[in-house]
């Protein structure tokens, strides 16, 4: 049977008050919640139903439904990045962060990731293999020269494998070449940009799935791996194809770290006293997460003298909750910063 399921985003884009909205049209809120958040299978819901949820968005019952493959993600164990913007397996990754950010570090640790997942990892390097990737290409299971060595290997494994090339080969219209051969559905792209042109251009890499920006400001602060909470984004956001506790865990810590981001130069000029308790309570909420979602990697052991951490996704939410909640047994930033999982 056809996939099939409903598209949420568009409801919530246009029609911000979804239940009252749909209790006002005679629609129950709890068949319109349980079919949002997949509970009632979309198939077996009523045609009134449909035509009047298509009413309140003024879209058609077609534009209402979303049809194919559901997405899904590929863990990395990197609380940020599965937590903010996951990536979409058989989709394109894109890093956006000026040199010296720390992309490369995130690229190295993915390959090793990947590499004890069991997936093939192929690096396609650009012209003339610049010196920042010395010791990171070599840790992909194969390193290409020339789309033609890419190519030949990724037939070669003959199934799911992971892509990683620079920005010059999507200018050049080589990815396209290779997606094309290869076909969308058989490897799961990562893009780097070592120029950091990227940062300033309007539709970075062209379509992706998932955007990974990273943020000056964390990264001058040793925040890493310094994802933007704020401007890093996912396909299985925008398509409403997370867990509906996942998608609304991130909601919420997304309104704190916004505030406190906001709260950050007026503590600094003028100091904690000066900003009211109900801020004051958001600010340090705002601090445990940040410091929470740093994470120490394996690839980076030898430098930071940290163990590297690997976190599940159901173990992140559990921990970013426990931390909304004010339930992290008073534990200080410093505590909460690289420490892996709150047990």
């Amino acid at each position: 049977m056809e996939d099939i399921r409903l598209n949420v985003p568009l409801l919530r884009k246009r029609v911000p008050n979804l239940t009252t909205a749909a209790k006002e049209a005679g629609i129950r809120p709890a068949t319109v919640s349980n079919l949002c958040t997949g509970k009632i299978d979309l198939g077996k819901a009523e045609v009134k139903t449909l035509v009047g949820l298509a009413k309140l968005a003024n879209c058609t019952v077609d534009e209402l439904i979303l049809r194919g493959e559901k997405m899904k993600m590929i863990e990395t164990g990197i609380k940020a990045l599965d937590f903010f913007a996951p990536v979409v397996k058989n989709g394109s990754t894109g890093i956006v962060a000026r040199p010296g950010m720390g992309q490369l570090v995130i690229v190295a640790e993915l390959l090793h990731r990947y590499k004890e997942q069991g997936l093939a990892t192929v690096f396609l390097v650009p012209a003339g293999s610049p010196a920042e990737l010395e010791g990171i290409a070599e840790l992909a299971s194969w390193v290409a020269d020339t789309i033609e060595e890419a190519i030949d290997k990724l037939k070669e494994i003959g199934k799911e494998a992971i892509f990683v090339t620079d920005k010059s080969y999507v200018d050049s219209g080589a990815l396209f070449e290779i997606q094309e051969q290869l076909g969308h559905d058989s490897m799961t792209t990562l893009l780097v940009d070592l120029s950091g042109e990227v940062v300033d251009d309007d539709f970075p890499f062209g379509p992706l799935e998932t955007v990974w920006q990273l943020d000056a400001d964390l990264a001058a602060r040793h925040q890493y791996p310094a994802l933007s909470p704020l401007h890093s984004t996912s396909s299985l956001l925008e398509d409403a194809q997370l867990d509906e506790r996942h998608f609304q865990l991130r909601q919420r810590t997304q309104k704190v770290l916004r505030r406190y981001r906001e709260l950050r130069p007026l503590v600094q000029m003028r100091g904690l006293d000066k900003i009211s308790d109900a801020d004051l309570a958001t600010y340090r909420k705002g601090e445990r997460l940040e410091a929470y979602f740093t994470q120490a990697f394996y690839t980076a052991e030898e430098f930071t003298g940290q163990k590297g951490q690997k976190v599940s996704l159901e173990q992140t939410l559990a921990d970013v909750e426990s931390l909304l909640n004010d339930q992290s047994d008073g534990r200080s930033v410093e505590e909460l910063r690289y420490i892996g999982t709150l047990s």
